[in-house]
């Protein structure tokens, strides 16, 4: 039996995970920076500040109920694959991460926060055999709106973007509408209560797109006229889904036609919204990491590290 931490400070969450390989279960903690009412993000610097108070605690707690022997530490160590990615945010589990590999004498493995939503996303969905074959993966999140090419490479997978937000990320679209609103953010499941008790339905919204990018900007302008004009808010969150929803759509089959009919895989907080996952399972082959997998969290880092680790 091994044991493997996995650690992620992302910008809007810190949390630690530890993966069992015997049992293939996987135990996490986690906590929400603070973020003041009314805004609609944090500073770099306050994120680093409140990292570094909430790591050592969560990670006390999640040792707290066993004293695992951990065979091997894994943490994000940037936002995603990308030349010239880079987050300060990711310093302070970076930081933690090194300290505890040397105090314990085992490997240090580093993984960007992507590869960690991809992980997470197939370890939730029971599609962990999807690493030696090749997929399409969409993280759309509050910091990225991106479909990836996913294909073997050394021990786990690389990536290569495919498709890509033009402006707005579909997780700021969310929270910007959401506040707008008078909701707390972020403001992502309780935009979605509010969808539901729309008596409209899921449509269909034609959104700028160029050379495989997508557009979201128009949807915060849109759903601000529809709130000066007196729109129902339960009408107007649709809306904001629904223009999601089908610049999703719109990049999937453009994808699919260009790649082949490959799985496609959804990770990100944004894709823990039950009214778009429904609407794309009817659609395609598809796999979603379940709501505790969805939004930013460690278990995909720890997943990471057990199967680096068989693999040196």
């Amino acid at each position: 039996m091994s044991y493997f931490l996995g650690i992620d400070t992302s910008n809007y969450t810190t949390s630690v995970a530890i993966y069992d390989d015997a049992t293939n279960t996987v135990i996490s903690k986690k906590k929400l920076l603070p973020v003041k009412e009314g805004e609609k993000g944090i500073r770099q610097s306050d994120a680093v500040f409140h990292h570094t108070v909430q790591l050592p605690e969560l990670i006390k707690e999640l040792f707290s109920d066993n004293d695992y022997k951990i065979d091997g530490v894994g943490v994000s160590v940037k936002p995603c694959n990308e030349e010239g990615s880079y987050m300060p945010c990711f310093l302070a589990g970076m930081s933690v991460a090194v300290s505890l590999s040397s105090a314990l004498n085992v490997p240090l493995y580093e993984f960007s926060h992507q590869d960690g939503h991809i992980a997470a996303a197939l370890y939730s969905a029971d599609a962990l055999d999807f690493i030696n074959n090749k997929f399409i993966a969409f993280h759309i999140s509050g910091g990225t709106s991106q479909a990836l090419l996913v294909e073997p490479y050394g021990n786990y997978f690389k990536t290569i973007k495919v498709a890509d937000s033009l402006d707005l990320k579909a997780g700021q679209a969310v929270d910007r509408v959401g506040i707008s609103l008078g909701l707390k953010f972020p403001c992502g499941p309780e935009l979605e209560k509010l969808a539901l008790n729309s008596e409209n339905n899921l449509e269909y919204i034609k959104v700028f797109r160029r050379d495989g990018m997508f557009s979201l900007s128009g949807v915060e302008n849109k759903c601000s006229q529809m709130l000066s004009k007196g729109c129902k808010k339960e009408d107007i969150a649709l809306y904001c889904l629904s223009y999601i929803y089908s610049a999703i759509d719109d990049t999937v089959s453009e994808l699919l036609e260009k790649y082949g009919n490959l799985p496609v895989v959804f990770s990100g907080g944004v894709m823990s919204n039950q009214i778009i996952r429904n609407k794309l399972q009817e659609k395609y082959t598809s796999f979603f990491a379940e709501p505790q997998f969805s939004a930013d969290n460690a278990c995909g880092i720890a997943v990471l590290t057990s199967i680096c680790n068989k693999g040196k």
